[in-house]
């Protein structure tokens, strides 16, 4: 892989980011969840505090993004959330990636924890391929399929 492809990660708290961070992070979100998913919700839910976040940039641009919970603040186990790619890195495995290690930093430092995310739907096979399993219902979240999913302690 060059260097011009390359992504640097880096797991910051949230009075870690800098202004460029947080700014770079709320677009990302925005750009895809809201405008690109045609999906007008309040994506800045003051969790933001709480969690860990995973930011890649490539040349000095957001790609990829995730937060992540410890237990006992969004659901009783661990969580992951806003996992997003940007579109213009879709297909190049950085979704599976960014996902990975976001597992791996939860099991690292809550083992006994179940990990739990809200997916959507649509990206229920993309999940169990890394070892989620579906639980409940589908359910209506900001106007589109979801569906609780979890990975057992590892």
């Amino acid at each position: 892989m060059s260097s011009q492809n390359k992504i640097n990660f880096n797991w910051k708290k949230f009075d870690q980011l800098s202004n460029e961070d947080l700014y770079a992070v709320a677009s990302l979100r925005q750009k895809v969840f809201v405008v690109e998913q045609n999906c007008p919700y309040l994506d800045l839910d003051y969790s933001d505090q709480e969690a860990m976040h995973l930011l890649g940039f490539k040349d000095n641009s957001l790609v990829v993004y995730l937060r992540a919970f410890p237990p006992d603040i969004k659901y009783k186990g661990s969580s992951l959330g806003r996992i997003v790619v940007d579109e213009s890195e879709r297909n190049n495995g950085h979704g599976e990636l960014i996902t990975k290690m976001g597992i791996d930093y939860l099991q690292k430092n809550f083992p006994e924890s179940e990990i739990v995310i809200s997916a959507q739907h649509r990206l229920m096979e993309f999940y169990q391929a890394l070892g989620f399993v579906p639980r409940g219902s589908v359910y209506l979240e900001d106007d589109i399929d979801h569906i609780q999913m979890y990975l057992k302690p590892a």
